[in-house]
């Protein structure tokens, strides 16, 4: 199993615009939040990526790609069906093939010189079969996030095999259908906006938009993934930055400088800020 393709979804309405913005990488570089997620896809190793978009959006996200547009393909959602519609839009370029799938309105910063989708990608090729990175996250969180339940795999520490996917779930059904034995008591495994996935993928969300409804959600094709295919889910160590929260933009800039070679002068500016601060309070 080598992945070779990857998929970004960019095409929701409160997430359209977030790829655009600039912000500055760990190497001290102005980038584009769209350049920043490729560079993440290519330091693992994909050689093919495809970005969901708006209808008329191709132009402004070509020039804000950076030094990997020429591994972009840009695909637009023309109606908005939903976030597992806007992965569908893509089956064409993955056809029956693997890929690696990732959020746009989500930055990841890894602690290590090892990207997240490079080790998410490295489990998934060892294990031959669909992973999702996800994170514990406490209970107060869960509405922001799809969630899973299963079992610790043999042997691996922060590997599980998915039983169970839920998107949104509230406490109580967290409670009742996605306690995982090992994690802290109010913790769940949420996911981290970046999965490996199969083929079987794509037929799950076709049989949905065929549905009576004519949406499809990705959570609910996970959940029948788990009923026909091994399913597993990844612990990830490092951070996601959701964009599109309240100084998301903020939070994701300070833990790129702060992982990066300007680390002290950032330190440096930050304790700064804060005794002007406290001198000013104490007039």
């Amino acid at each position: 199993m080598r992945i070779r393709k990857a998929v970004i979804t960019a095409a929701g309405p409160q997430q359209r615009r977030l790829p655009l913005q600039n912000l500055v990488d760990r190497d001290g570089r102005e980038r584009s939040v769209l350049g920043i997620l490729l560079e993440e896809i290519v330091r693992a190793r994909v050689e093919e990526i495809c970005v969901v978009i708006c209808a008329g959006d191709a132009e402004v996200y070509a020039q804000v790609a950076g030094d990997h547009a020429g591994r972009v393909r840009f695909v637009e959602q023309a109606e908005a069906r939903g976030y597992g519609h806007a992965v569908w839009c893509a089956r064409e370029f993955t056809g029956d093939q693997p890929f690696l799938h990732l959020v746009s309105d989500h930055l990841y910063v890894s602690r290590g010189e090892g990207s997240c989708a490079s080790q998410l990608i490295a489990t998934a090729e060892a294990e031959e079969c669909a992973v999702s990175a996800v994170q514990a996250t406490r209970e107060g969180q869960l509405t922001h996030f799809g969630a899973v339940g299963g079992q610790r795999a043999a042997g691996r520490d922060h590997l599980y095999k998915i039983e169970t996917v839920i998107e949104k779930p509230t406490p109580t059904e967290a409670e009742q259908k996605l306690v995982v034995p090992g994690l802290r008591a109010g913790h769940y495994l949420c996911f981290f906006g970046m999965h490996v996935l199969t083929p079987a993928v794509m037929g799950l969300l076709d049989r949905q938009l065929a549905g009576a409804q004519g949406k499809a959600t990705l959570s609910a094709a996970l959940a029948e993934l788990a009923k026909q295919e091994r399913y597993l889910a990844l612990e990830m160590r490092e951070r996601r930055y959701d964009l599109g929260a309240r100084y998301g933009l903020l939070n994701a800039q300070l833990a790129l400088a702060l992982s990066g070679q300007d680390r002290d002068e950032v330190l440096a500016e930050l304790v700064e800020l804060l005794a002007l601060r406290e001198q000013g309070a104490g007039r």
